[in-house]
């Protein structure tokens, strides 16, 4: 189910715009873009599908007591030790038959190290390496407190973004897990121009 009726869609469209252009101008310019320096100067900006409220979603969280260690490749061959943490269970109801509606899962991970806070959800789906980079791309959330089971939180695939390693192959980044592939298509986020 969408929460985008419990927002302010105008303003939301305006902080998701400042937010990619603040990341356009890091990219365009910042010594620790991903954006190999002699491209800089042609780079013109990101690739993003269109803002779609229908894409930010209210997710339930199950709390993982006891966090299974799950192993990500990564794009050079390495394999990275993370936590599941959390399964996030969300409804996708764009009101159109047509399209995939129902009910998805994705795991949020942590790295397998202290004081580890954000939440990790790298994820494949069905523009993977059609309209979006072929590894997979990425969210992150920082919950304000500890999430519990039945906790509800929001994911937003308008932010969903390439990792470093879609730019340049001088990034190592970790691939999403199989159970983090969803049979769905989210053209929602950053996509590959």
């Amino acid at each position: 189910m969408s929460d985008a009726d419990a927002i302010d869609v105008d303003r939301w469209r305006e902080e998701l715009e400042a937010k990619r252009a603040e990341k356009d101008e890091f990219f365009a310019t910042h010594q620790q873009s991903p954006i190999p320096p002699g491209e800089r100067d042609d780079f013109d900006g990101l690739d993003y599908f269109e803002p779609d409220p229908d894409y930010r979603v209210t997710a339930t969280a199950t709390v993982h007591d006891d966090p299974a260690v799950v192993l990500m490749d990564t794009t050079a061959g390495r394999e990275m030790r993370y936590l599941r943490v959390v399964t996030l269970e969300f409804d996708l109801d764009r009101g159109d038959e047509d399209l995939e509606n129902g009910t998805y899962e994705l795991g949020a991970y942590r790295l397998e190290r202290p004081n580890e806070e954000g939440l990790f959800i790298p994820f494949r789906d069905k523009t993977t390496g059609q309209q979006t980079y072929e590894g997979g791309r990425y969210m992150e959330l920082a919950p304000e407190r500890d999430l519990e089971d039945g906790d509800e939180i929001v994911l937003d695939f308008n932010l969903a973004y390439n990792p470093f390693c879609a730019f340049s192959d001088t990034f190592d980044c970790p691939l999403p897990p199989e159970e983090n592939w969803l049979e769905v298509a989210i053209p929602a986020g950053e996509r590959m121009g």
